[in-house]
């Protein structure tokens, strides 16, 4: 036992006393921190300003004196004030009062500046084809606005013969080239200039309508056996993921770190030299719980990390403390399972190009959860969701995320789905150090997966 808490510590400090490893430990989160910081401005677009002339063909009469309303700055702002509302409704309470500090106390800055756009009115029986050529050709004159589009009403746009029947709508022609984000306000407005049109022609107060229509999404609240609390809409499925991706980080990143570093000392006949002082046993246990303490203080790091911001939000009452627990199971289950084969892997194989083939079964299965993930966090107690949690080597990462849905499995399902992954781990770890004797001191032609199949029959 000494032996292997000996070559465990050996592999442990080899790896975090790494500039290297520190470096990525605290590069990962940092550069996630700064891309939060720096995305809003990267893909801001609040600075852009929509300008151009507009043509428009209107049959109706109704649609174009609205339209030259619905491009006013006024309007516009007014639509971009009532919209950034609506996104702020839809932020959790804790991250909203966060999100309305940032907000500048003048919200020009963040409806952006007002549009510069001017409407031209055609005659009802314009040439569409003269018009569209006007649009093509772009001859404006110098300090003139650029052609931006050509915007053709429907005759039944307003109203129609038969009150039963659909409405028609428009048609809009742009130049090649043109920014979405012009054609966005371009549709924009339009629908602005129908809408107000048509409640027009109805003798409906548009306002009252929507006040009518208008009914505020408010949060569910999650009644349990004992206790009932609000879920945060996003945060919430989002919680699920959270949970696979540290174990499947913390299963890839250890397990990767240990085929490699077993290839090289393989590669480089320094397994001869521990071979003479430990048994080729002593040297798989050693190996494999060094790279399980590696990646328990990569996630150990990454769930504080997790944990510091969901505090600062007001949001830790988010995570069940008991989660925390089980994922810690779970990770070693897993690790045990998928690293003890990717060990083998490294024993088999002289170099990593060899180790690829070898490996992507593995690699494969770590990531078939994220596949599954989805369907199995939305209907946790699905026929797919039930497979998932009880097929080893996944069992780990689907029971892990059907216990951070909304729908927690019940405690027996749980520890079969533990049972289950404890006896697949002494399967992997057996099948694994009869690869990893044989296959140590091995050297030559890479083996294939018949002769890894002879290795454990025959050791």
């Amino acid at each position: 036992m000494t032996r292997i808490v000996q070559v465990a510590l050996r592999d442990f400090l080899a790896v975090v006393t790494t500039k290297g490893f520190v470096f990525g430990l605290v590069a990962t989160p940092a550069i996630g921190g700064i891309l939060v910081l720096v995305a809003p401005s990267l893909f801001d677009d609040r600075d852009y300003r929509i300008a151009g002339e507009y043509a428009i063909v209107d049959p109706t009469g109704a649609v174009a004196p609205r339209m030259r309303a619905a491009i006013e700055p006024q309007a516009v702002a007014g639509r971009r004030l009532a919209a950034l509302r609506r996104g702020m409704d839809r932020v959790p309470e804790p991250v909203r009062s966060v999100a309305e500090d940032a907000v500048p106390p003048s919200l020009a800055a963040e409806l952006g500046p007002p549009p510069d756009v001017r409407l031209t009115v055609l005659p009802a029986d314009a040439d569409l084809e003269e018009a569209r050529a006007w649009l093509a050709e772009d001859s404006a004159a110098p300090g003139e606005p650029r052609r931006a589009a050509l915007i053709v009403i429907h005759d039944d746009a307003v109203t129609g013969e038969d009150p039963a029947a659909a409405l028609g709508t428009y048609d809009l022609y742009v130049p090649a080239g043109l920014d979405d984000r012009d054609v966005d306000f371009c549709h924009e407005a339009i629908r602005e200039a129908i809408t107000e049109a048509r409640a027009a022609a109805h003798d409906l107060d548009r306002a009252a309508v929507e006040r009518l229509l208008e009914v505020p999404r408010q949060a569910s609240i999650a009644v349990g056996a004992g206790a009932e609390g609000e879920t945060v809409g996003g945060l919430t499925r989002l919680l699920p993921a959270a949970y696979m991706i540290l174990l499947m980080v913390g299963i890839m990143v250890g397990g990767q770190n240990m085929l490699t570093s077993t290839v090289e000392e393989k590669s480089n006949r320094v397994v001869e030299v521990l071979l003479s002082a430990v048994s080729p046993m002593e040297l798989m246990a050693g190996k494999l719980l060094g790279a399980m303490a590696v990646s328990f203080v990569m996630m150990a790091f990454y769930a504080g990390i997790g944990l510091a911001l969901l505090a600062s939000f007001s949001l830790l009452g988010l995570v069940d403390p008991w989660l925390i627990l089980y994922l810690g199971i779970f990770f070693v289950l897993g690790f045990l399972v998928l690293g003890s084969l990717m060990l083998a892997v490294g024993a088999a194989v002289n170099d990593m190009n060899e180790a690829a083939s070898l490996q992507g079964p593995l690699i494969v299965a770590i990531m078939v959860p994220w596949i599954f993930w989805p369907a199995v966090a939305r209907s946790p107690d699905s026929t797919l969701a039930l497979v998932v949690s009880f097929l080893p080597p996944v069992n780990t990462f689907g029971m892990l995320i059907r216990m951070a849905s909304t729908q927690p499995p019940p405690w027996w399902q749980v520890w079969l789905s533990i049972a289950i992954g404890a006896a697949a781990v002494v399967g992997a770890v057996w099948v694994a150090a009869k690869v990893f004797r044989i296959g140590l001191l091995m050297y030559g032609k890479p083996p294939d997966f018949r002769t890894l199949i002879r290795w454990v029959r025959a050791a």
